[in-house]
């Protein structure tokens, strides 16, 4: 949107309601003779839709959302208030969104960093988990650890749930693999148990393992 013709003090009202409401502004001026100030230009990105689900999904998983970008205050807080994401950080530069990415490591907790762009690279590669859309550049790609296969902001809700079901069904099979073991093998050393049994034995828990780690098939995420 434009705004012409208008007072210095007009001018610059609109622009700080503008700012204030998530817009980018730049000032047009006429150079040709004598610098004169002529209107402004307002720019403004909206939300994709389904970003704020994605980030109740997050909340709802126990994770703190946090903006990192080069925008203006006025624009990262507006789209912060219309998400609900927990921590703004505006007007960064690239290297600085590595270096935040840093200090939140240092203070003990675990950071995945989700971008697009080359800008994010450096971000990305800091980050304990990089995580990046299939509509991002080659280089946030390559320096990302997941890249997802759709532009849809629920997939990363999705993929960290996905995560921990996986890594809980690992711990489990390790459990069961233990426990079989440590009662089987004491067993055998004292001749308690047949060939045939330890066999038996051995299979079920070979299956048992194998069918715990198949109920993952039946998991289906938000964005599907």
């Amino acid at each position: 949107m434009t705004e012409l013709g208008v007072s210095l003090g007009a001018l610059e009202a609109r622009a700080q309601q503008w700012a204030s409401e998530g817009r980018t502004v730049s000032w047009l001026a006429d150079v040709t003779d004598v610098p004169t100030l002529v209107g402004l230009l307002a720019f403004g990105d909206a939300p994709k839709p389904g970003a704020a689900a994605a980030i109740q999904q997050l909340h709802a998983q126990g994770i703190r959302t946090v903006l990192v970008t080069g925008d203006n205050q006025g624009s990262a807080d507006a789209i912060a208030r219309l998400l609900d994401i927990d921590t703004v950080r505006a007007e960064v530069l690239p290297a600085d969104k590595a270096l935040f990415i840093a200090e939140l490591k240092q203070g003990g907790q675990r950071v995945a960093m989700v971008g697009d762009g080359i800008n994010d690279a450096p971000a990305l590669a800091m980050a304990d988990v990089g995580i990046v859309m299939s509509t991002g550049t080659d280089v946030a790609m390559h320096a990302a650890g997941i890249t997802l296969m759709r532009g849809d902001p629920a997939l990363v809700a999705d993929a960290i749930d996905i995560s921990r079901r996986t890594y809980a069904k690992i711990r489990q099979n390790l459990f069961w693999a233990f426990v079989y073991n440590v009662v089987g093998i004491p067993l055998a050393a004292f001749g308690l148990l047949s060939p045939v049994i330890a066999g038996a034995a051995m299979a079920f828990s070979s299956v048992s393992v194998v069918s715990n780690a198949l109920l993952l098939r039946r998991w289906k995420g938000r964005a599907q």
